[in-house]
């Protein structure tokens, strides 16, 4: 494409933070040194869209300011690149692609690890503090761009863009491999993909534990779960009879709750591993008999770095896994009101906008 075909102004999706979404007109910008200008194959609402800026401007401020600040929505982005500026070596006109979501200095320690989400210097993410995926066109640092494999569609690119991120780092952290069994609590988006990535990463056993029974029906049908079990006070004796009496050898709390990380811990085999990635809330425990005595190893983690999202997309090639398996629903942008509601409401597994007609 042109850039002479590349029109001066697009619709976006807008969070006012009063539980809406709304369509705005904003610029399309033509891409400078070092960026790429991407038209949007897919977009997917993640849950701290709609915790920190769809419910209200609340809890999270960026480093140079406020977490949202009135650009185009939608931080898990993928598409193909339409124009690039000077000094784009490695990518080109026609590339596809997904978008680590947050863009660093570069220079800093983290950054050059690849962990811009730590980024001590000026941190800025697309759908927050710059324009993101929830229109047709994004600009993006090239820097910040990773080959999507052509095996995979735009909105497994879109997923791969956060959540499936998430959960994958939270997962290398704990050192999943055969030799452990996986238990998941929380089987919302996150909890979607670590039960998926465990399948890949060879687990034994794979356990979701979740308290919507819509969620649970839905992660069943994935196939990648050995069991799904509801929260409550029989839910740990479930986890021991699944796992021979044993507990699971990795533990991951995707929910962000008190009771949900509680189980994460209790539920743990001896010289088990813990990964806390959920968002929020409080961690209680009694240490002797429940930490010290089973000698645990708890890990924490936040988003993933660069080359880890890189290598993931490599790895769901390879392991025949497709993350758009775990969309429960597709909107175009044009529908971006009922989107959020429904991701903020009752949706049984993610949500996500495209270009032009729902399931597009």
């Amino acid at each position: 494409m042109s850039t002479a075909a590349i029109p001066t102004t697009m619709e976006g999706v807008y969070l006012p933070g009063d539980s809406t979404a709304v369509l705005r007109q904003f610029e399309v910008d033509r891409p400078g040194p070092g960026q790429v200008l991407l038209e949007v194959g897919a977009s997917g609402i993640c849950g701290s869209d709609i915790g920190y800026i769809y419910r209200g401007y609340k809890g999270y401020r960026g480093v140079d300011g406020p977490a949202y600040q009135g650009v185009v929505a939608g931080h898990e982005p993928a598409g193909r690149i339409v124009a690039t500026g000077d000094d784009v070596s490695r990518f080109s006109v026609g590339d596809r692609v997904l978008l680590y979501h947050i863009v660093g200095c570069g220079l800093c320690d983290n950054c050059r690890r690849g962990y811009y989400i730590s980024c001590s210097r000026h941190r800025a993410a697309y759908g927050w503090q710059r324009n993101g995926g929830h229109a047709r066109y994004l600009l993006a640092e090239e820097r910040t761009c990773i080959p999507l494999p052509d095996e995979l569609s735009f909105i497994d690119g879109a997923l791969i863009a956060c959540g499936f991120g998430t959960a994958y780092e939270g997962l290398r952290r704990a050192g999943l491999s055969g030799d452990h069994d996986l238990l998941v609590v929380g089987l919302g988006p996150v909890g979607l993909a670590a039960g998926m990535i465990g399948r890949g990463m060879g687990a034994g056993k794979v356990i979701g534990v979740e308290p919507a029974a819509a969620r649970r029906e839905w992660a069943e049908s994935l196939g990648v779960f050995d069991a799904t079990i509801p929260t409550g006070p029989e839910a740990l004796d479930a986890v021991w009879g699944l796992t021979g009496g044993t507990g699971a050898g990795v533990t991951i709390d995707c929910s962000g709750s008190l009771p949900g990380r509680s189980l994460a811990l209790e539920a743990a085999a001896e010289w088990g591993h813990i990964s806390l990635v959920g968002e929020g809330g409080d961690l209680h425990t009694e240490v002797s008999d429940t930490l010290l005595h089973k000698q645990l190893t708890i890990h924490t983690s936040w988003v993933t770095s660069l080359t880890a999202m890189s290598e993931l997309a490599t790895n769901l090639v390879r392991w025949g896994l497709r993350p758009e398996t775990v969309v429960s629903d597709v909107f175009p942008f044009s529908q971006a009101a009922q989107a959020y509601e429904l991701a903020a409401g009752t949706s049984r597994g993610k949500v996500c906008l495209v270009p032009g007609e729902a399931g597009a």
